[in-house]
């Protein structure tokens, strides 16, 4: 069984490529794919500030 209050383990979220090999085209390739990434992450930031902003507003907010 799982101790749901024991701190879970942070995931490694992003481990950098080695550039050195990589060619200019591979690079810009490259940029645009982790912007594209950004641009998801940034998007679910949203979405699930919504979400907790939207349950404060039914349930209220912690400590009031």
């Amino acid at each position: 069984m799982f101790d749901d209050n024991l701190p879970r383990p942070k995931p490694t979220l992003f481990t950098p490529q080695s550039l050195d090999k990589l060619s200019m085209d591979e690079l810009e390739t490259y940029i645009t794919a982790m912007q594209v990434e950004i641009t998801r992450v940034q998007a679910e930031i949203t979405r699930k500030t919504s979400h907790a902003q939207a349950a404060a507003a039914i349930f209220g907010k912690k400590g009031e």
